[in-house]
């Protein structure tokens, strides 16, 4: 039996980046690993939770992903 597939998922794009359920794409902020004991309070809080991928790069990460 011949299986027909279509493109592959990017692993390391996929662990990185969320789908919601209306199909936006969201990540996580920038900065967020090492070196916070310094920083203010603004910054920490920014850094929590995720962001929408901004409209310039979300083509590219929707190729990507194809399967999504």
């Amino acid at each position: 039996m011949t299986w027909i597939r279509g493109n592959k998922t990017n692993k390391s794009l996929a662990k990185r980046v969320k789908i919601t359920g209306r199909k936006k794409i969201m990540k996580r902020p920038p900065g967020q690993n090492h070196f916070n004991a310094k920083e203010p309070g603004q910054s920490s809080r920014f850094k929590k939770g995720f962001l929408a991928v901004p409209k310039s790069i979300e083509k590219d990460i929707r190729t990507l992903l194809p399967n999504t």
